[in-house]
């Protein structure tokens, strides 16, 4: 893999594994940082010992970085990554996309109209890399399992009035674009279609139980995606928990019944009809971010870089980003909240 010099945009918790994947993965080199609080950007020059800069103009300007990571709040993903796309720089975007659907349409249009030898964008999925949801992929794609009948999946979490508080960008519509589908269930949404083969329609609600004193977005989401072919899938959110429970999501299949759990503790677990049981556990976490973003960050970044000289775009690239972001803006949308409505 070619070396590679790096700017990082945006200097907030989540950066701590961008960080982190850069400084193990061999030619990755950290050489400037973005951030438009001062103090923030100060603590992150003094940790890292690069320099830093006020816009990913002058970052870009500055150290002149083969690519950035965007680890913005939502509201500010997409100029950044349009800034850098524009100087000729690969970018590598935190999710969501976006705040809503049309700035995400903007770095969609932005890339298709720079055309094929446009730098390469990818978007951190991180948790397709897992080695559940690849096993599971790959069963799916195999027809071992045979068709799937339908699926479950929910994610039960606990956030408190603090946890808002300190960052209050999470709970606007302006800053974060939503609420617990946007921020925290987006992951388990992407991975839903993407194993599930897209999602065709969508019924449901969201609603706010718990911070509704606190915050203007959702806590608490039920859904019902269906799927080409007509499968279907139950879908459950909630920060409203006592404490997190790990991810689920479970597949009913014509061989068998499939759970998925998420977590350092978790894995898959397929219960054969002829009475077999298959396990397959997961990667410990070894990165200082938090046990919910899940173990595979690194693995998505290492990818990123070890392909970027492939002829075809990054896999997880904006277009491909925009379907799980479409999912949780039409359950607003039915429910009547946000902006759009």
């Amino acid at each position: 893999m070619a070396n590679r010099r790096i700017g990082l945009i945006g200097a907030g918790d989540v950066s701590v594994v961008h960080i982190e994947a850069i400084h193990d993965i061999e030619g990755l080199e950290l050489v400037g940082i973005a951030d438009n609080d001062p103090a923030v950007l100060a603590r992150a020059t003094e940790a890292t010992g690069v320099p830093g800069f006020a816009s990913a103009q002058e970052l870009i300007g500055g150290v002149h970085p083969d690519s950035v990571h965007v680890t913005t709040p939502h509201h500010e993903h997409i100029d950044p990554s349009l800034t850098a796309l524009a100087a000729g720089v690969h970018v590598l975007q935190e999710k969501p996309l976006a705040h809503t659907l049309e700035e995400g349409q903007r770095l969609v249009d932005a890339l298709a109209a720079a055309g094929p030898d446009a730098p390469k964008v990818g978007i951190c999925f991180q948790n397709r890399y897992n080695l559940a949801s690849q096993h599971l992929r790959r069963m799916l794609d195999s027809g071992e399992l045979g068709a799937v009948n339908g699926a479950w999946a929910s994610v039960v979490w606990a956030r408190s009035a603090d946890y808002y508080r300190a960052k209050p960008w999470r709970g606007t519509w302006d800053g974060s674009g939503g609420g617990l589908l946007i921020n925290q269930a987006i992951h388990t949404l992407d991975l839903v279609q993407w194993l599930m083969g897209g999602v065709e329609t969508i019924d449901g609600h969201v609603a706010t139980r718990k911070f509704a004193d606190v915050i203007e977005v959702e806590d608490t989401a039920e859904l019902l995606l269906t799927h080409p072919g007509g499968a279907t899938t139950s879908f459950y959110a909630t920060l409203t928990a006592p404490q997190d429970r790990p991810v689920e999501i479970e597949l009913d299949c014509a061989n068998a019944y499939v759970s998925l759990r998420g977590g350092t503790e978790g894995g898959l677990t397929i219960r054969w009809k002829d009475g077999r049981v298959d396990v397959l556990g997961e990667r410990s976490l070894t990165s200082g971010g938090r046990s919910y973003w899940g173990v595979s960050h690194e693995l998505l970044i290492r990818d990123f870089y070890e392909t970027l000289e492939a002829p075809e775009p990054f896999w997880i690239g904006p277009g491909e980003s925009m379907e799980s972001l479409r999912i949780l803006k039409e359950a607003y949308r039915l429910s009547g909240v946000g902006p759009a409505a």
